[in-house]
């Protein structure tokens, strides 16, 4: 199932983050004993048993008052069962249950949506008995575990595997019966993404304002240009939560995310007169992870004032942040005076016919094992690793599988001098390879 999402929630200082982290299998979210830490709206991917999903930390709020954070707390939850396809509850086996464990417990349990109930720091025989109390909560599928060890976790992440259904949606078709290729304009509030989309199809399509935030859902437009036709999918920013001050912006991060999902393109803005952002890095980053063609479209480089090599150092700089994918075309534009947007849009017709290239493997045998002759796979423990055969793997994200003797043996440098060659060979401009090394 394409995008399929899982909200963490529950209230400050269960461990939601760490729990984040865990899944992810990276420190991403900011953990500490202080409730409240999680600012942000955290979000990524996991993977589990071949099948991926995102993932959304929502943080807990902290308040003064207890009457503000159940209508907060309400707010959260119910955006969470509104827009998630399922929802981790979390609590905390050291504390027992709480009020506010039971407020959110009495939404939980009205929603139509799978919700998995996660008893956390249960790392010992004293405190898995003292866990016993949440089945009171009512929840059929309730799981202990330890999110800081990771005990206890792969069967969590079974159970949301087994939610994971393999539905095939059948794709919109252009007047030739040809798939239509879905571009996604993607970045951060007030880069410009409903002024390049109301830009090109000459017309007030979406509502355009400097107040950041005005996008709340994806809008999808059916779009002709070059003699083809695609569809184009203006989705709400996705940005940090501290600096805003709404409870829409879970929203906006969910169906920014799913709008990545349903693309072929990622066409990723930049707001020139901010530089590189972190966030756009972030963003950069996810749609990367997700296997997206990618075109960077650096927009109001109208106001930026610009010296000789401006563009060409805007570029490096922003390549620098961005590796080691650096493989992606950036286009300088204007969506305001519309200066390069077509330019743009050619450039990600191209990067999607990079996203389909299927090369023959005579063709790929003859110039990539010419390559590892030229330069072979250092030795492993004394034996020489050799690489026979290379194939195309029939996948949307263009794979590669080298078959060797030793596969497990090579180290990551030679994998990304594979990948290097292959670009140079292939145009693969804009898109992720997958390297895989199996057993000959």
């Amino acid at each position: 199932m394409p995008g399929f999402t899982v909200a963490i929630v529950g209230r400050p200082n269960v461990g939601k983050s760490t729990l984040f982290n865990r899944l992810l299998e990276q420190r991403k979210a900011i953990v500490d004993d202080i409730s409240g830490v999680t600012r942000d709206r955290q979000y990524g991917i996991s993977e589990w048993n071949g099948k991926s999903f995102n993932v959304i930390d929502t943080g807990g709020f902290v308040s003064n008052s207890e009457d503000v954070f159940e209508r907060e707390i309400r707010k959260q939850v119910h955006i969470a069962m509104d827009e998630a396809d399922l929802v981790m509850f979390v609590v905390d086996t050291t504390t027992g249950i709480t009020a506010q464990d039971e407020e959110m417990a009495d939404v939980l349990r009205r929603t139509t949506k799978p919700v998995l109930l996660v008893v956390n720091k249960v790392d010992n025989a004293e405190r898995a008995i003292y866990a016993t109390e949440f089945y009171s909560l009512g929840f059929s599928k309730t799981f202990m575990l330890s999110s800081i060890s990771g005990s206890g976790t792969g069967e969590l992440l079974d159970e949301i595997a087994a939610a994971i259904t393999d539905e095939i949606i059948a794709p919109e078709l252009d007047k030739d019966g040809n798939p239509l290729m879905k571009f996604a304009i993607i970045g951060q509030p007030n880069a410009g993404k409903s002024t390049l989309l109301n830009a090109l199809i000459g017309q007030e399509r979406t509502i355009v304002s400097d107040i950041a935030g005005t996008t709340r859902d994806t809008i999808h437009t059916h779009y002709k240009l070059f003699g083809k036709e695609f569809i184009l999918i203006d989705t709400a920013g996705i940005r940090k939560k501290k600096n805003v001050h709404e409870d829409l912006e879970f929203y906006s991060v969910i169906r920014a995310i799913r709008a990545m999902d349903e693309a072929d393109v990622c066409l990723l803005m930049i707001d020139a007169s901010n530089g590189v952002t972190s966030q756009d890095v972030s963003i950069f980053g996810l749609a990367e992870k997700k296997g997206k063609g990618i075109v960077l479209l650096v927009n109001k480089w109208d106001l930026v004032e610009k010296e000789t090599n401006s563009a060409r150092d805007f570029e490096k700089l922003l390549k620098e942040r961005i590796a080691p994918f650096t493989d992606v075309p950036v286009i300088f534009v204007s969506a305001k005076d519309k200066t390069r947007i077509f330019q743009g849009m050619e450039k990600a017709i191209e990067v999607y016919e990079n996203r389909t290239r299927r090369v023959a493997t005579s063709v790929l045998n003859e110039i990539m094992l010419k390559e590892i002759e030229h330069f072979a796979p250092p030795l492993s423990r004394g034996h020489a690793v050799k690489i026979k055969f290379v194939s195309q793997i029939p996948t949307v994200v263009p794979s590669f599988a080298f078959f060797a003797n030793h596969p497990d043996s090579i180290k990551d440098s030679y994998k990304n001098f594979l990948e290097n060659k292959i670009r140079s060979h292939f145009n693969f401009s804009g898109v992720p390879v997958r390297i895989f090394f199996r057993k000959k």
